[in-house]
């Protein structure tokens, strides 16, 4: 008699996400889980947000820390992804003299590029270092063709941001927002769908049914950098056996 096959914890939070965008905004908070005892250090999740959201030099959302720890024979390596943690408390808010950075219902932080005027404060505010500034530049440029998808929309926020000289976001902060753009259609962030060791999970914490919470609630689960009290949205499982 054959079994019934388990479903893929990527079918799993695709119906968690559909069933919490039924929900009014305010009644789901966003959140994600990083499980650093599968995380394989790939990579996968920083170049997948690169192409999503069309990330210049120098931008990057989802940073990735190789940790090698111990003496040789007895050697280890762990890896841990860093990126905004939407803090509760998000110290980006407090310092930004424009309110160009407020935090949703939902939890998500996001920018407004149209109101930011790059002064930089957030990304000195922010202890995660997960801020950084679009200066303008282009991988392609100086070289025998100047790449048309340098320059392709980018859907953060529902906006289709073009990247030209003077023109928003250049010259603005960037950072993680949990590409607002996909999950408000239907879909999970690209760094969840492309993770290799299904190792990162995400969902509506609100919801007790929902991969996202049941992972938080079976584990011991820590967050970076908590003394701070910021209650930031990312959570780790294993992080206790990582020495940061």
């Amino acid at each position: 008699m054959l079994t019934e096959t388990k479903k893929d914890v990527l079918l799993r939070m695709q119906e968690d996400l559909k069933r919490a965008l039924n929900k009014p905004r305010e009644k789901r908070k966003w959140v994600m889980g990083i499980d650093l005892r599968k995380c394989i250090g790939c990579y996968a999740c920083t170049i997948a947000c690169k192409a999503e959201n069309v990330l210049p030099p120098g931008v990057v959302y989802r940073r990735l820390l190789d940790i090698e720890s111990g003496k040789y024979p007895n050697v280890k390596r762990d890896f841990v992804p860093v990126l905004c943690n939407h803090c509760e408390k998000a110290p980006c808010v407090k310092v930004c003299p424009v309110k160009a950075t407020t935090i949703r219902e939902d939890g998500i932080v996001d920018i407004d590029y149209e109101v930011c005027i790059g002064c930089r404060a957030c990304l000195t505010a922010c202890p995660y270092g997960a801020r950084t500034s679009d200066f303008g530049q282009f991988y392609t440029l100086n070289t025998p063709k100047f790449q048309d998808y340098e320059t392709r929309p980018s859907f953060e926020y529902k906006k289709r941001w073009l990247r030209k000289k003077g023109k928003s976001p250049i010259g603005n902060a960037r950072k993680c927002h949990f590409c607002i753009h996909r999950i408000e259609s239907g879909l999970l962030p690209a760094c969840v769908i492309t993770c290799i060791g299904r190792a990162t999970y995400f969902g509506d914490k609100e919801d007790s049914k929902s991969l996202v919470a049941e992972l938080l609630s079976k584990h011991k689960v820590k967050r970076l950098k908590e003394e701070l009290k910021l209650e930031p949205r990312v959570y780790y499982i294993g992080l206790e056996e990582v020495q940061l």
